[in-house]
């Protein structure tokens, strides 16, 4: 009886009806657990059964109505169409998972937000905008992550890596394009007020001069290079907005290793 089902279920089914056609996507995305493209969705039908593309834009339609009111939504985002809890409901749905969610530095973040901003750009103008270095481990975090990748190198000494934001960046942060990422004043205008970190706790002023007294002349003339404050770094970015190229197709994604090194060796 179990092995008749299925066959039942399918001739019940009328995959040109916009309805029929809704429920059984919402089973796709329901058991895919990411997003489809209407390509691959397309794929899941043979031929003969494969309903006309206007039909299923309909039942998107259709699909996307009949999640109002309801704990999930059907989202648009760089790879294709998934199913995903609202974004009210994330603070009780994330108790389901002990572990609690990953929390990004004040740095990483200023690192993501210079690359899909100002895309593609290298390591060193990103360090020119913060006024630091950037720490290795966050590049390697984001490229672990999938969330930046190398489009290029620039054509200047040392050939530096262009980095680029990829589709999973759009995915994980609900874009489906780069169109959609906030203006930068709507950034300047969520930027919370700083949340004082015990170990940057200023030091009292007695101490203070106590310390800098006992440092030896040379010591105590370095100043500390001053980062960047993120307000600062909006405004920055403000400059950079306009023109943003959207897309690398045309930058070589790699260089082979092999011409790199003999381009070593040939340099006095």
């Amino acid at each position: 009886m179990c092995g008749c089902a299925p066959s039942l279920s399918k001739n019940l089914m009328n995959l040109n009806e916009p309805r029929d056609l809704a429920s059984l996507i919402e089973a796709f995305l329901l058991a895919s657990g990411k997003p489809q493209s209407l390509e691959r969705l397309y794929e899941l039908f043979e031929e003969a059964e494969r309903p006309e593309p206007k039909v299923f834009k309909k039942a998107l339609e259709v699909l996307g109505k009949s999640c109002a009111g309801r704990a999930f939504e059907l989202k648009e985002v760089a790879t294709g169409y998934r199913l995903q809890i609202r974004e009210d409901f994330a603070p009780w749905v994330g108790r389901l998972w002990e572990e609690r969610p990953q929390r990004y530095s004040r740095a990483l973040l200023e690192t993501m937000a210079l690359i899909a901003y100002r895309q593609p750009i290298t390591r060193g103008e990103i360090e020119d905008v913060r006024g630091v270095a950037v720490n290795s481990n966050i590049i390697k975090t984001l490229m672990e992550r999938e969330w930046i990748r190398v489009v290029g190198h620039r054509e200047v000494p040392g050939r530096p890596a262009m980095f680029a934001t990829t589709k999973a960046f759009l995915d994980h942060f609900n874009l489906k394009s780069l169109d959609e990422l906030p203006a930068l004043a709507e950034l300047r205008e969520m930027e919370p007020e700083p949340v004082l970190d015990p170990d940057d706790a200023p030091v009292p002023a007695h101490i203070q001069a106590l310390a800098d007294a006992s440092l030896g002349e040379e010591e105590a003339a370095g100043e500390p290079k001053q980062e960047t404050s993120f307000r600062s770094l909006l405004v920055e970015l403000d400059q950079m907005e306009e023109g943003l190229k959207t897309d690398f197709d045309d930058l070589r994604e790699e260089e082979p290793e092999a011409s790199v090194e003999e381009e070593g060796k040939l340099e006095p």
